[in-house]
């Protein structure tokens, strides 16, 4: 969660710099879906996401892929909130799928809650069984054996292409708060690195082609974000290019938590400096911004993935 003011500012500047060329649609899309995130975090943008969802609702839709951050960084953090947004999804004509911001449990210490056991809330209302929420007729696998209480952990095949959820977080991944979180964060990066390499063997085995990455965190490509003390984005910043590397096929990551959309390269390959171009990165809409990005698959396309922020609805008179 950042400052609220640094929020606003940027958010101005999101409708026109910080917005880049869109991977251009065409007519062969094999696939079409919604990439949601960071919202809502008060009543009002509640409100503004029921009219998004309607929006949504009236496209051709695979499927509703959320990053996470339904609540703001100071809450509410409660039953009644979660709850509540859990029947809001159950709106959603199309299958659902979220994975958890760090707004609904790591920030959750902020407004005297634990946030492990807000996790695990999450993980009942929103992680539960093996198909979609709202529209429940997609099939997903989650991770199990010795990472099996990461259930937020999830993937599935559409369209040739490997859909893979993972639990990583903002406010520094959770890392240097304290040592409980410190624990926490190892343990459960351990569980993200298992899920990507354990994906990829998977994406190799089927000889898909290419694979979607999405979590709530920001790794901070660009090296600008401050910190005291360790980086909780370095490991899984290096996790990511060995991927993209290792696997040589178009690799889409999509993240939340800078609330500003951005669309881009941002990992350098180490042997020669240039940026690796089977990896490109989305960041989707956020508070206070309650919009949706437009994406498809195009098999015959070497980019395979497009990427368009979706018309912004105008205001209700």
């Amino acid at each position: 969660m950042r400052h609220l003011a640094w929020v606003l500012l940027l958010a101005l500047a999101a409708c026109t710099a910080h917005i880049a060329p869109p991977l251009a649609f065409g007519g062969r899309t094999a696939l079409r879906f919604a990439l949601i995130g960071d919202t809502p975090y008060s009543a009002a943008e509640a409100a503004a996401l029921d009219s998004m969802i309607e929006d949504i609702n009236r496209e051709e839709l695979a499927f509703v892929i959320h990053v996470g951050d339904i609540t703001g960084g100071q809450g509410p953090c409660t039953d009644e909130w979660l709850e509540a947004r859990k029947r809001q999804f159950e709106k959603f004509r199309h299958p659902f799928v979220i994975v958890p911001g760090d707004n609904e449990w790591v920030d959750c210490h902020r407004s005297g809650f634990d946030p492990m056991e807000r996790l695990g809330k999450f993980r009942e209302l929103f992680e539960y069984g093996d198909t979609s929420l709202a529209n429940r007729s997609l099939r997903l696998e989650r991770q199990s054996g010795r990472y099996r209480e990461y259930r937020e952990h999830v993937r599935w095949i559409a369209a040739d292409v490997l859909f893979v959820g993972i639990n990583v977080q903002g406010s520094n991944n959770n890392l240097g708060r304290t040592p409980a979180m410190d624990a926490e964060h190892r343990a459960r990066m351990a569980a993200v690195f298992a899920w990507l390499e354990d994906s990829v063997r998977l994406a190799e085995r089927r000889r898909l082609a290419g694979m979607l990455i999405f979590a709530q965190g920001d790794p901070d490509f660009e090296g600008k974000m401050r910190r005291k003390g360790s980086n909780g984005f370095a490991d899984f910043r290096n996790a990511l290019r060995d991927l993209a590397l290792k696997f040589g096929k178009p690799v889409l990551f999509v993240n939340g938590d800078t609330h500003l959309y951005k669309l881009d390269q941002p990992i350098a390959d180490p042997s020669t400096g240039e940026p690796i171009r089977n990896f490109t990165r989305v960041i989707v809409f956020g508070s206070p911004q309650t919009r949706w990005v437009r994406a498809g698959i195009d098999p015959k396309s070497p980019q395979l993935f497009q990427v368009s922020p979706a018309p912004q609805a105008a205001p209700v008179p």
